[in-house]
């Protein structure tokens, strides 16, 4: 959905290089060089795994910025420590900025959680891009 938005701005390939949908451990260890000691360690729905997400994609793109996410959109899935709803999100410049950071979204539906995080992405994005252009 992150992709989605962006490509469908005109001229958006100016700008977008890539995405990865890495929906499996495996595909985040592939892809984005997610560390299994990470995943095993602090599990897939984490700040840590969400950043080194970020990482990889500045390391596997020709990307300025990178945001990443990952969390428990429901309607199952949720547990006490990490409810339907969590979700985390990395960040990473090729400049080296790098870090996450966790939102609690009302788990109205799976819908509304995964319309709510692509928001908060493109949110990180502006920031990123703003940080960047003021420096």
């Amino acid at each position: 959905m992150i992709g989605a938005a962006i490509t469908d701005i005109p001229g958006a390939s100016a700008v977008f290089d890539r995405g990865f949908v890495t929906y499996s451990n495996q595909a985040k260890r592939e892809m984005l060089n997610v560390t299994a000691k990470t995943i095993a360690q602090f599990g897939a729905v984490s700040g840590e795994v969400a950043e080194q997400m970020a990482l990889g994609a500045i390391a596997n793109s020709r990307a300025e910025f990178a945001v990443s996410v990952t969390g428990i959109a429901g309607p199952g899935g949720g547990t006490t420590q990490k409810p339907v709803g969590l979700v985390w999100f990395g960040y990473a410049s090729r400049h080296g900025d790098s870090g996450a950071e966790q939102k609690l979204f009302e788990p109205i539906s799976r819908e509304a959680i995964r319309m709510d995080t692509t928001l908060t992405a493109l949110k990180i994005l502006s920031i990123q891009f703003e940080i960047l252009s003021a420096g």
